[in-house]
């Protein structure tokens, strides 16, 4: 796994956690599967760039942010 893609999902679930939020509901508000949302937080999965918009609207951040 890319050092892109750890970055990615451990910014995920930070931003995840510090809005209180379980995988599941998360999951549910961003309109992604639970599994899926599990594996970009453990860097198994190489999302696209349509999955990090999505991910990034429902954090409430820009994409790019997940990035950095």
């Amino acid at each position: 796994m890319g050092d892109i893609q750890k970055r990615l999902g451990k910014n995920v679930a930070r931003l995840r956690k510090e809005r209180g939020e379980s995988q599941e509901a998360f999951a549910d508000h961003a309109g992604i599967h639970r599994t899926y949302i599990s594996d970009i937080e453990r860097g198994a999965r190489n999302p696209t760039i349509e999955v990090v918009a999505k991910i990034a609207k429902a954090l409430g951040v820009r994409p790019g942010e997940l990035l950095d």
